[in-house]
């Protein structure tokens, strides 16, 4: 049995993982999907100071009040900015990293830094003229997301704080636990992950190919359950 806890993606939340609990709960495994301040059933915390820094806190925290250790930290999509600062703020207590297909920042960057210019200036352009002033609009779902999938996950996506992308990730130290790859092979429109995964290869961490597009704990659970199993297994 393994501790997992889930740093979840961009404009989603602790729900987009639902297929994953009974999966993980099965394989004898705790699943923890925390969600951060200002999505999912937190929306309603939004404001526009919520930060990559803030949402490093909402991590930690569940670790700290719930006394989790030896643990396995997934960070999905965005998730792995928060998984990063988490892994240096909670040292102790981390297990293991898992990058899946995510962004893996050194620090200092952030994630205005790891896309292209043009997306990010579109992604400051949407937050300013949101309804909110600070709320990036949610990105398309994969086109290879099944129909129902897609009714029940777009309206749960909600905009992503702005600062949470233009704030600058900062580190005391590169995490020191082994760290691990997951790259989802169907990438869709753009590669926004391959130069992660480069460095992940670079860097000699242990690197999975999954059969799947960006969200495989929705398009494809089970091959993502078979991948975290033999994780837990090292």
């Amino acid at each position: 049995m393994a501790n997992f806890v889930v740093a979840h993606g961009a404009w989603s939340a602790g729900w987009a993982w639902k297929k994953m609990r009974p999966l993980m709960r099965a394989a004898g495994h705790d699943l923890w999907t925390p969600t951060y301040t200002g999505l999912g059933e937190r929306a309603h915390l939004g404001h526009a100071d919520v930060s990559l820094d803030t949402h490093i806190q909402d991590i930690v925290a569940v670790l700290e009040i719930e006394d989790l250790n030896d643990v396995i930290l997934i960070g999905h999509s965005y998730g792995g900015m928060v998984a990063t600062g988490v892994a240096d703020r909670a040292r102790a207590r981390i297990k293991h990293l898992v990058y899946l297909d995510a962004f893996a920042p050194t620090d200092g960057q952030a994630v205005f830094d790891l896309v292209p210019p043009d997306i990010a200036a579109k992604m400051r352009a949407g937050a300013e003229a949101s309804a909110s002033g600070f709320g990036i609009p949610s990105s398309p779902m994969p086109s290879d997301t099944p129909a129902e999938d897609q009714a029940w996950a777009a309206p749960r996506r909600l905009p992503q704080p702005v600062k949470a992308f233009s704030t600058r990730l900062k580190l005391s130290a590169e995490p020191s636990v082994p760290r691990t790859y997951i790259y989802a092979k169907k990438i869709g429109i753009g590669d926004t992950f391959g130069p992660s995964c480069a460095r992940a290869r670079r860097e000699g961490w242990r690197v999975y190919e999954i059969d799947s597009s960006h969200n495989p704990h929705i398009t494809n659970p089970q091959a993502l359950l078979a991948v975290l199993n033999e994780i837990a297994a090292q």
